[in-house]
């Protein structure tokens, strides 16, 4: 999911918009109206936070869900109020429902258990094992969604620091958008039936252009 995409929102009232943005922009803390200002400046703050958690986070480390939270809240801090909390609001796009916002906390304590604790610290040294667990855990993590904005990017964080840990370099995700976009979606919905194949041909072709880029 990119800063462009749009999400359709229903249930709480804490959905709010900044006032002069005609619905366009989330209400934030540095009152910015403009779309396009606003995408220009969490793509900002997101390069920042990177360096920051790139040093915070090391080879042996093992991500639990509140360090998630905590990527958010570097990352998103100083523009929403909300940054680092379970949103509660529930959320779909382009009609795909993503889990309800009353079960985002349990879902987040068994993606600790079953996928963050299997999967981090990455240090997989056969590569289809590699590629599964950056798969399995980046589908997981956005099928539950569990913010109010920013998780694509934020699995795309997560998804970065483990190849990281694995010894690869900072990974190029531009095969999930553009004309590769729609095959990232299909890959997504895919793991509702815990069906990971198609994300492993994703970041397996991810990895390779990264390896030849860096």
């Amino acid at each position: 999911m990119t800063a462009d995409d749009r999400y359709d929102v229903s249930g709480l009232p804490e959905m709010q918009f900044e006032p002069g943005s005609h619905g366009l922009v989330l209400k934030n803390l540095i009152g910015i109206t403009s779309k396009q200002v606003m995408a220009e400046v969490e793509a900002r703050a997101l390069e920042q936070a990177m360096d920051v958690l790139v040093r915070a986070y090391g080879e042996a480390h093992r991500f639990t869900a509140m360090d998630l939270c905590d990527c958010h809240r570097t990352w998103l801090g100083h523009i929403y109020e909300w940054a680092g909390r379970y949103r509660r609001v529930h959320v779909s796009k382009d009609g795909f429902p993503f889990a309800a916002a009353a079960q985002v906390p349990v879902l987040m304590d068994q993606f600790e258990r079953d996928v963050l604790r299997r999967y981090t610290p990455c240090t997989f040294a056969d590569r289809a094992d590699l590629v599964h667990a950056l798969a399995e855990t980046h589908v997981e993590f956005v099928l539950i969604h569990p913010f109010r904005d920013g998780n694509g990017r934020l699995a795309r964080v997560l998804s970065s620091l483990m190849a990281l840990q694995a010894g690869l370099p900072l990974l190029d995700f531009s095969l999930m958008a553009g004309t590769g976009k729609t095959a990232y979606i299909a890959a997504i919905h895919a793991g509702l039936d815990k069906h990971y194949a198609p994300m492993e041909r994703l970041f397996g072709k991810i990895i390779e252009q990264s390896r030849s880029s860096s």
